[in-house]
């Protein structure tokens, strides 16, 4: 009975965390929605979550890019195919490699800043005082980062993208010792509209999971710098796992056919 009481009770703190984060989810993105906008946070989050994660986001898709080809050459080469190389490349990176290494570097950095700032402001109660100064918390706070994020992924993974092409293009010609124009040719003859739209899309949701589970872990968390510490790792984990589960579920949802 002990054994089916812990069930019960995993059970229970799971649909109730769910359902905390269920209404969270839906008070920030209603708010979105609806005046006043903080125009000046926006913009401080666009540079923040945008600009700055500029470096890290470059250097993870270049050097990708550079290890993709380097290992399809070494696959490929036992079969002799090794002038499907440049499509391995750009497909893989735009609809896979692009977005989820760029969501899982930007989850490692701004997910985390979020919710030890957002964390700290709840233990510090700063966020009580938003409130006492008629300040909607979720409306000053929440919704600039969530917008902030939904717009920059997108633009970072089409960077990313460009940057992972490059080095697998760079590896191949100046390493693999492929004829350039010829590899350019071989890129844009196989890649699609498709192939980039997909990676955008699958780039839009996970700035919305990386901004909704930083901020929520960070404005629910208590019990001081412990608490800030655990609402920084469990955004951080939370982030990168729905990142790949949300990655299959939209990869069958846009390649179904």
């Amino acid at each position: 009975m002990n054994f089916l009481a812990l069930i019960g009770r995993t059970q229970i703190r799971f649909l109730r965390a769910a359902g905390r984060l269920a209404w969270f989810t839906g008070q920030a993105i209603s708010h979105c929605f609806r005046p006043p906008f903080y125009w000046s946070q926006i913009g401080r989050q666009v540079i923040d979550i945008g600009y700055y994660s500029l470096p890290v986001v470059g250097l993870t898709a270049l050097f990708t890019g550079m290890v993709l080809a380097l290992q399809s050459h070494s696959g490929f080469a036992r079969f002799e195919a090794e002038s499907a190389i440049p499509t391995v490349v750009v497909l893989s990176i735009t609809r896979e490699l692009g977005p989820v290494m760029a969501g899982l570097m930007v989850a490692g950095r701004i997910g985390a800043a979020i919710a030890a700032e957002l964390g700290t402001m709840r233990v510090t109660e700063q966020i009580d005082a938003l409130t006492t100064l008629s300040t909607n918390p979720i409306k000053y706070l929440i919704v600039p980062r969530l917008l902030a994020g939904t717009i920059m992924m997108p633009i970072l993974v089409l960077i990313s993208d460009i940057v992972g092409v490059f080095g697998g293009f760079l590896v191949s010609v100046y390493r693999l010792h492929f004829n350039a124009s010829n590899y350019i040719a071989q890129t844009w003859l196989y890649l699609e509209w498709r192939d980039v739209t997909s990676g955008l899309w699958k780039a839009a949701a996970f700035g919305l999971i990386i901004v909704l589970m930083g901020s929520y872990n960070g404005f629910n968390s208590k019990g001081g710098a412990q608490g800030v510490g655990a609402a920084t790792t469990n955004a951080v984990v939370s982030a990168s796992i729905l990142i790949l589960i949300s990655n299959y579920v939209l990869t069958g949802i846009l390649f179904a056919s």
